[in-house]
């Protein structure tokens, strides 16, 4: 993409990060959490007036997974009794389908997973019995996606309203549609 995800923007100029938090905002999420890395600071600015909280995952450069355990041990002293993780780069995630997710969310126990068409996907949930789990599987740019896989996630399917897929180039075809800065 050119620099970390955070910072791209759409041709609108409207913010992956900002767009991201008001989804989970507007989604159900009462308390969100950012888990910055690479330019953290430039990143920042853009969440003033958020309301959110940010942690810094300082060994960013290990993937995904540096992410996940930053912002899970940054809520483990909370009173949470469940995270939902999504991610910055899913152009089309709406606040329906963070809604959809949470309607399944059960508790401390819960471990329930978006699903594009049969195919497992973002946001998901982790009850708080999963986080110590997760955080002994977590490496590397896989996340929680073994754990999910050998504990038996609940599937919500929202192909019906957003499709899934998360954007890791920018297409040579369409570079007037996302501009990046």
């Amino acid at each position: 993409m050119g620099r970390p995800k955070a910072l791209v923007r759409d041709a609108d100029g409207t913010s992956w990060l900002q767009r991201s938090v008001e989804v989970l905002q507007d989604g159900g999420c009462t308390g969100v959490t950012v888990v910055l890395g690479a330019e953290a600071d430039e990143a920042v600015r853009l969440l003033d007036g958020l309301g959110v909280d940010v942690v810094l995952a300082h060994d960013w450069a290990q993937g995904m997974s540096a992410s996940l355990r930053s912002g899970l041990e940054s809520l483990s002293g909370s009173d949470a009794g469940a995270a939902v993780v999504s991610l910055v780069d899913l152009p089309d995630l709406t606040a329906a389908v963070v809604r959809r997710v949470l309607s399944e969310h059960e508790g401390d126990e819960a471990l329930v997973r978006a699903s594009y068409h049969g195919r497992p996907g973002h946001p998901v949930v982790l009850g708080r019995a999963h986080w110590d789990g997760v955080l002994r599987g977590a490496s590397g740019d896989s996340g929680a996606r073994d754990y999910l896989s050998s504990h038996d996630a609940v599937l919500v399917e929202c192909g019906d309203l957003a499709g899934g897929h998360d954007v890791d180039t920018r297409p040579e075809a369409d570079l007037d549609t996302c501009v990046i800065g």
